[in-house]
């Protein structure tokens, strides 16, 4: 067999598999991977100047399989439904595995998913992070590996992979628990299996700036599947604002992002603020209720939404993917994208020591927003 399979866990992590096997089948070759941009800017801005792809029929792609590792919170798991249709649609096989429900649930997903991981000639993860995937990885070594964007992990990940280091997320404090001290094994294997070697090629899918690991191969992601299929949009008179997990991991405290929220909406005139799937329904109403926004709950992620529309005129936003992804999704729509830099006094105080440092570094990359002053 030589099939590919894709892991996901979460809906954006679904359309970068959508939008990887678009650009490989444009490519023409499955196998071949893309040339790696010699500078994150130029990359931008050939995808800026890029005329709209035309609308086209679905693409075959045979021997493509994505497995759902879905989670357990329900609008993780609508939205997950909806884009395994589009991805249906696309003529896409997708197997949707409940690896968290009940008892001997992983247990299940290991044993069943043994064989298909074996036989396929590629794996494209969509959160290296993820103890599944890792785990998964465990069992055997692809030969060819692909890691599409988990939003701006894929920053972090390319930065530990380039340095040696074991993977974790950039939120979490360093130490490490008893649980971490179990999976350690787990976890350094894995990295072993998701670092290119004398039998492994790895590719990076990404449309964030990142620097590729030696041995490694980054291709560009500038959403021309998400383009060629929904939009352009109806824009609105006002602004948008997009909301940010932040405070639900810690990292941000609650009413300093109120307070942001409050003057971001005044200052730009926002009346809807669209909700990241991980935020709490009691931040949600407190939003609704002290700032008068139209809090939305995306049923798809933010970059097929924009697409469709209507959207505003401007999107602002906290230091997140979307301000690398929106000006690329949305390209000759005229709609204007602003990132908002979290302040250190915003921060709580058991924040990750480098939650500062890689906050800023996700605003200060992205080269096709406009950088907001707030007050």
């Amino acid at each position: 067999m030589t099939g590919r399979l894709a892991f996901v866990e979460s809906p954006v992590q679904l359309l970068n598999v959508l939008e990887w096997a678009h650009a490989t089948a444009l490519r023409g070759a499955p196998a071949r991977l893309g040339a790696v941009p010699s500078q994150p800017d130029r990359r931008h801005d050939a995808a800026a100047a890029a005329p709209v792809p035309p609308a086209a029929p679905p693409l075959a792609h045979a021997g493509l399989t994505v497995v759902v590792l879905s989670p357990t919170d329900p609008m993780s798991r609508g939205q997950l439904r909806r884009m395994a249709q589009l991805a249906r649609d696309e003529g896409i096989t997708v197997r949707w595995q409940d690896a968290r429900q009940g008892r001997g649930a992983l247990a299940k997903t290991l044993r069943e998913l043994s064989g298909p991981l074996r036989a396929a000639e590629r794996v494209i993860v969509g959160d290296p992070f993820s103890r599944y995937v890792q785990l998964l990885l465990t069992l055997f070594g692809p030969r060819r590996v692909t890691v599409v964007d988990d939003g701006t992990a894929t920053m972090e990940f390319a930065a530990q992979l380039a340095r040696g280091e074991r993977l974790v997320r950039w939120h979490r404090r360093g130490g490490g628990g008893p649980r971490e001290l179990v999976l350690a094994p787990v976890t350094s294997l894995a990295r072993r299996k998701l670092a290119p070697g004398r039998h492994r090629t790895v590719e990076i899918f990404t449309s964030l700036p990142v620097e590729p690991p030696p041995g490694t191969t980054v291709t560009a992601n500038d959403f021309a599947w998400t383009r060629s299929r929904f939009g352009p949009p109806r824009l609105t008179r006002g602004a948008d604002l997009v909301g940010t997990s932040l405070v639900e991991t810690g990292v941000v405290d609650p009413d300093e992002y109120l307070r942001a929220v409050t003057v971001l909406a005044c200052t730009h005139g926002a009346t809807r603020y669209f909700a990241h799937r991980r935020e709490s329904a009691e931040k949600l109403h407190r939003i609704a209720v002290e700032t008068g926004l139209e809090v939305v709950r995306p049923d798809l992620p933010l970059e097929l939404i924009a697409r469709r529309g209507p959207i505003g005129r401007t999107i602002v936003s906290f230091p997140s993917t979307v301000v690398h992804t929106l000006p690329l999704a949305l390209v000759g729509t005229g709609v204007k994208v602003a990132v908002c830099e979290i302040a250190p006094e915003w921060l709580r105080d058991n924040a990750s020591p480098r939650a500062q440092g890689f906050l800023a570094g996700v605003a200060g990359t992205a080269t096709l927003t406009e950088r907001l002053e707030f007050g």
